[in-house]
């Protein structure tokens, strides 16, 4: 089977696997198809465990979806004297009931899945060590379920790094897990010293397969140059035991250990998973999209391939031991960490049925593998790369490159992309293009000039491409429905100040954020968002509409007047889910909101053939996360989460109008 071309030193990505066990596997008839939601809960943040976000419910369709109205309406703005007004959890729903994170505080609530009503709420106090946790000081994304029997349990990392396991009727800690229904993810990291607060944290769900919680970590910024590693680590669903932990920075006897050069594993930080996780029940596999290393656009200190930095691993659930890994970036040196969940779907490619596990990047790539060995779909080629002129830094000579599916939004920068609505925005966007230097995709950042350019103008950016919202799948046709953005972003280097940084070998930092505009415009063509379909058995798009129409903010621009403009998108993240019939998508700030070129408060349901927009409903907010959807006493319901500036966050609940009811309307 094929490894990666560039040798077995930094380029190697081990097979779990021999190609006879591969076939064995394959004719085991215990193997059950990936098949999205079939009962009508939504038991995980993606729906399932493979992160399809599809739903088999059929009762809200193209023929009334135009009817759907507001049910019911949960509010956050309770939750303390700082509301959330980023709210980005997707609720669960189980036996009824729907489990979310709520709040600055990151509480947890159980909500009456047909009423609304609050059920029971948890917060944790925990003090100095929550208000300085580092990472997006949110709602977080959601939480975990795990039932056996009539024990049911909602899992929930908090705002300070706790694990903490509640009974999911009651809403009270589990005694016997842990120490009293806690576990400390500060304890058991595998690091010299214990973690001070606000150094690290996780604000995606736990992972629940089998009879393990598996937990990521994130950091509050990857510039800065704390010697703390994201491990991914396994425990026990009962006892909150630590079963396992995988080094996403190999110690110096493990394998990868040596893509570190120069020492550089003893000091490196952040590599850590702060995407949601994805699973295979059957196989007992966990798939981790891990992110990149410290610090996101200066390597000049960690020489070599970083293992396992920006790369799709494959673990044991039960173990925590490694099957098979794949690095997308190479010495990463663009902040491409791996930002969404991995999909898993069954496809069928040139006659060959495949188990597949698909991850969608900021790179606007979709690397596809077969889930169970590694092996990639279609071929993915290392192809040379620009390299740095940047002192010291050693840029890896080649990237993998997918040859299928085609990107899924625009990749690198040239005059050619200049924003062209009038002749003088012309003028004006290559004006600004010439003080940055342009390259196709993995230019590497360039130091900041005084008598030269101002860094490299990057394409996707930092933002994506795809990120957190990630992409959808219907197993039964093998389609993708992944949201994008086209949003430059300038990246540089300066001289690091010597006394704040503590990595010696660190030379060069940062130059700080950048996002180019003209007068408050995107300098680049539309569509600045979109929605695209693939299919994953032919690797073929099938269709691309822009995510929203155009902004108010760019048809009220002043230099546009008279211009007929066309459907441009906005810069928002698309967070879908699909049906039987139909893709839900909306216009959401989410974490990345982006001000004047955000679209509006509006959910679509579009023809997941064709591409069509079939209806639009006016919400009382932007979405700020996900949706799902679930079937509860007959009656379909679509949970979308909104928010806004000024608008603390809530859960709307949309259904079909029941014959002589009344319902409520946003305001």
């Amino acid at each position: 089977m094929p490894h990666n071309t560039k040798g077995p030193k930094t380029r190697l990505r081990v097979l779990g696997r021999l190609a006879p066990v591969v076939l064995v596997t394959w004719l085991a008839p215990a193997i059950a198809a990936q098949q999205g939601v079939n009962d009508g809960e939504w038991r995980y943040y993606g729906g399932d465990a493979g992160h399809t976000k599809y739903s088999a419910l059929d009762q809200i369709d193209a023929t009334n979806v135009k009817d759907l109205a507001v049910v019911w309406r949960w509010k956050t703005e309770n939750f303390g004297p700082r509301p959330d007004f980023n709210f980005e959890s997707t609720p669960l729903m189980a036996g009824g009931i729907l489990y979310t994170t709520a709040g600055i505080s990151r509480s947890v609530a159980a909500i009456d899945a047909a009423t609304g009503e609050t059920l029971w709420t948890y917060r944790l106090d925990e003090g100095e060590r929550a208000r300085l946790a580092p990472v997006r000081p949110a709602a977080g994304r959601g939480v975990g379920y795990w039932k056996s029997g009539n024990d049911a349990r909602v899992l929930h990392v908090t705002k300070g790094y706790h694990l903490v396991a509640l009974n999911a009727e009651t809403g009270r800690p589990i005694p016997e897990f842990g120490e009293d229904g806690l576990v400390d993810l500060f304890l058991e990291l595998d690091h010299p010293e214990v973690p001070k607060a606000g150094v690290i944290g996780w604000n995606s769900p736990p992972l629940v397969i089998r009879d393990t919680i598996v937990v990521g970590a994130a950091f509050g910024g990857n510039n800065s140059p704390r010697p703390i590693v994201g491990h991914i680590r396994g425990y026990d669903v009962r006892t909150g035991k630590r079963k396992w932990i995988f080094h996403t920075v190999p110690n110096r006897a493990e394998f990868g250990a040596d893509t570190w050069e120069q020492g550089s594993a003893e000091y490196a930080g952040n590599v850590g998973a702060w995407a949601p996780l994805s699973g295979d029940e059957e196989l007992g596999y966990v798939y981790v999209p891990v992110e990149a290393a410290q610090a996101d656009n200066s390597g000049q200190h960690r020489p070599g391939d970083n293992l396992f930095a920006e790369s799709l691993v494959c673990l044991d659930a039960e173990t925590g031991r490694r099957i098979w890994h794949f690095q997308l970036t190479h010495h990463g040196l663009w902040d491409y960490d791996l930002p969404a969940a991995p999909l898993l779907l069954d496809i069928t490619v040139a006659g060959r049925k495949i188990r597949a596990v698909a991850q969608v990047t900021k790179q606007a790539f979709t690397y596809v593998f077969d889930r169970a060995t590694g092996e990639p779909v279609w071929p993915i080629e290392e192809r040379p790369v620009p390299q740095s002129d940047v002192p010291g830094e050693q840029t890896s000579r080649t990237q993998p490159f997918p040859t299928k599916p085609a990107p899924f939004d625009r990749q690198g920068v040239t005059l050619d992309d200049a924003l062209d609505f009038t002749p003088e925005l012309k003028t004006e966007a290559l004006k600004l293009f010439s003080q940055f230097r342009l390259g196709p995709l993995f230019t590497p950042p360039s130091l900041v000039d005084p008598n030269g350019t101002r860094g490299t103008m990057m394409l996707p950016g930092q933002r994506g491409g795809a990120n957190w919202a990630g992409a959808a799948v219907d197993p039964e046709s093998g389609i993708l429905y992944v949201g994008s953005i086209t949003h430059p972003f300038v990246t540089s280097v300066r001289p690091c100040d010597p006394e704040r940084t503590v990595i010696p070998t660190m030379k060069f930092c940062s130059g700080g954020v950048l996002y180019p505009d003209i007068q408050g415009l995107p300098p680049i063509k539309p569509p600045w968002g979109r929605i695209t379909a693939i299919d994953m058995n032919t690797g073929e798009h099938v269709w691309m509409i822009p995510n929203s129409d155009t902004p108010d903010f760019v048809k009220n621009h002043p230099a546009l007047k008279g211009v007929a403009l066309p459907r441009t998108g906005s810069q928002d993240r698309s967070g879908v889910i699909v049906t039987k019939s139909l893709v839900f998508a909306g216009e959401g700030g989410g974490l990345f909101a982006a001000g004047p070129h955000s679209g509006g408060p509006v959910l679509r349901a579009i023809d997941k053939r064709t591409g069509e927009i079939i209806s639009e409903f006016t919400l009382p907010a932007n979405q700020t996360g996900s949706p799902m959807t679930y079937l509860l006493d007959g009656r379909q319901y679509i949970v979308v989460p909104v928010g806004g500036r000024n608008r603390p966050g809530e859960l709307v609940a949309l259904s079909l109008p029941r014959p002589g009811t009344t319902v409520a309307t946003p305001e």
